[in-house]
């Protein structure tokens, strides 16, 4: 049998050498290190595939690559190379955390998230041999992605395999299967490579002709549903105000009053083009998170300010704003603000950031690092995540949420019929992560059929409509207005409705497969015991 030159590059081990032990030894020394070297190359593939790149296409050779690195090899070898793989994803990927603090949180987060693509490396072998494989490595993939998108702290989704393919023809496909079925297709489309790619010669033909033909069903069901049109409940003006901050860094927050006079400045100046008749009116005003950090419901200049910029542009102000709590606690809330009757309806952020807007295990955190003395103390809220502005229906997905899918998920099914991610990505500066943001943001509009605007202090703001298309997008550091008509719809796509049922019953199956060697093998070794004895 030919071994193809991808597999042959790769081989290890040397299981079938006959030659001196250290010569055994120093070649599986060198295919492991080959090993080692291909699967960060994997990882590396995988975090070029993301925004701001266009190179979505990398993402299925990327799990190609990693598919081939883990044929063939033991639990405990599935790990390390899909841990490696992960810190060459990972690494790359989050410098935006430590942009302002350090690389000692970046490192360490990258380190622990690293752990899904470990855990992907061990189901992977072990759902290798069960027929259809490529199926079940791409479910392993899922799976490894729905697990740290929970846990620890209620998970970090963040580098989702979906989230970097929002300019990928399959993309119209989320509207059916979610950002999970999202991922699963993408990761399919690479283990279906590989497969094809590990085959014997004489069937490998057969096998680029069944996986292609494969492939080719999902492009063709993608551009069915793309091609599909949904005639909106009634179209609106809206504006998303981007004021800008005074200086990056972690210390913007210090100047609190000047950015909070940004966007009211930004806001009259909307006003005064409607005025003149260069916009129109617009019925949705969103303003970003953090847009004022002084709490208006106890400080009356900020509340004249914010009742000031609503009288301006005549309609209500969705506002981001920090509340003061009981205890020393802060609340991250988005607020409807009224020109007439001021404070309304809110959202307070649902999913807090970890060792960012909250501590977890603080008493033990401040035993061992001054670190917990300088972490956020904000309180969580509750509810569905919607709240009226003007007579819509808004899904409220406050920066960090909308990488969530039951957040979002949730919300639309509540009767959202737009969703708004007012955000704050001043602290990151000028980093990857504003738009990676805006990727998941585009995802999220096509799997709920959607228009998403995205209301920045300092960028990316934009206007998505609910096919994932940017109408409108602002520059970093500017201080900007967006407005622009948009769609506003009520019906619920597949993704909406089924929510996570599929994504959760695919972890089962593939845990299942997983798991039933070691419980087969569990029953011999109990049945041969009893058998001695």
């Amino acid at each position: 049998m030919r071994v193809p030159s991808a597999e042959r590059a790769i081989a290890t081990d040397g299981d079938t050498d006959t030659g001196p032990k250290d010569d055994r030894s120093t070649r599986r020394s060198g295919g492991i290190a080959l090993r080692l070297a291909f699967s960060v190359g994997a990882g590396w593939l995988l975090f070029l595939s993301f925004p701001p790149r266009t190179l979505w296409f990398l993402a299925p050779v990327a799990i190609a690559l990693l598919t081939v690195v883990l044929r063939g090899r033991s639990l405990r070898a599935g790990f390390g190379f899909g841990y490696a793989a992960g810190l060459g994803f990972f690494v790359p990927l989050l410098p935006w955390v430590g942009a302002y603090v350090g690389p000692t949180p970046w490192l360490v987060l990258a380190s622990i998230e690293a752990l899904a693509f470990g855990v992907f490396g061990v189901l992977a072998v072990s759902v290798s041999r069960a027929p259809p494989s490529p199926v079940w490595i791409a479910g392993a993939w899922v799976t490894a992605e729905a697990l740290r998108s929970r846990v620890p702290f209620g998970g970090f989704p963040w580098g989702r395999l979906a989230f970097g393919q929002a300019d990928s023809p399959l993309l119209p496909l989320t509207a059916i299967a979610g950002a999970p079925g999202l991922s699963f297709v993408t990761a399919l489309t690479g283990t279906l490579l590989a497969w094809s790619l590990t085959r014997p010669y004489s069937v490998r033909r057969q096998a680029w002709a069944e996986g292609g033909a494969a492939i080719v069903l999902v492009f063709v069901s993608a551009f069915v549903v793309s091609s599909s049109e949904v005639t909106p409940d009634e179209v609106v003006t809206a504006t998303v105000v981007q004021g800008n901050v005074p200086r990056l860094g972690l210390d913007f927050n210090a100047q609190r009053r000047a950015v909070l006079d940004n966007h009211v400045a930004r806001t009259e100046q909307l006003a005064a083009d409607v005025v003149a008749g260069r916009v129109a009116r617009p019925r949705l005003v969103i303003w970003p998170e953090n847009a004022s950090d002084i709490d208006p419901l106890v400080n009356r200049d900020a509340a004249d300010r914010l009742d000031r910029a609503a009288r301006s542009i005549g309609a209500p102000l969705l506002v981001g704003t920090v509340l003061e709590g009981e205890a020393g606690a802060s609340i991250n809330s988005v607020m409807v603000w009224d020109p007439t009757d001021g404070p309304g309806q809110q959202h307070i952020k649902r999913q807090l950031v970890p060792f960012g807007e909250y501590l977890p295990l603080r008493s033990i955190v401040r035993a061992v690092s001054s670190y917990a003395d300088a972490a956020g103390n904000f309180i969580a809220g509750n509810g569905n995540g919607v709240v009226d502005l003007n007579g819509i229906r808004l899904a409220v997905a406050t920066c960090y949420e909308v990488a969530f899918d039951d957040l979002v998920t949730e919300s639309v099914k509540a009767g959202a019929t737009v969703i708004a991610v007012p955000t704050n990505n001043a602290t990151f500066g000028r980093t990857e992560m504003t738009f990676q943001q805006l990727a998941m943001s585009r995802v999220r509009a096509v799997e709920h059929g959607r228009t998403v605007l995205i209301a920045a202090t300092s960028g990316v703001s934009a206007i998505v409509t609910p096919a994932g298309v940017v109408r409108q997008q602002s520059e970093i550091f500017t201080a900007q207005a967006l407005t622009d008509e948009i769609a506003v719809r009520s019906d619920l796509t597949l993704a909406t409705r089924v929510g996570s049922v599929p994504e959760i019953a695919l972890s089962v199956i593939v845990l299942s497969l997983a798991t039933a060697p070691l419980f087969t093998a569990a029953c011999r070794f109990r049945r041969g015991r009893r058998t001695k004895t």
